[in-house]
């Protein structure tokens, strides 16, 4: 990930990550979850 990704590459990769497990524990999937569903929410409006 670089400075030039954009919102839906950062959202496709929240979603690859929560897909196949990788994050630490449970606190760390709430948070990329969090993430992910407030970037929807951002740009949805």
């Amino acid at each position: 990930m670089d400075s030039n990704t954009t919102l839906l590459e950062l959202i496709q990769h929240l979603e690859k990550r929560l897909a196949e497990g990788d994050f630490k524990d449970a606190v760390h999937k709430i948070k990329l979850m969090t993430t992910r569903d407030m970037i929807l929410e951002i740009i949805s409006k």
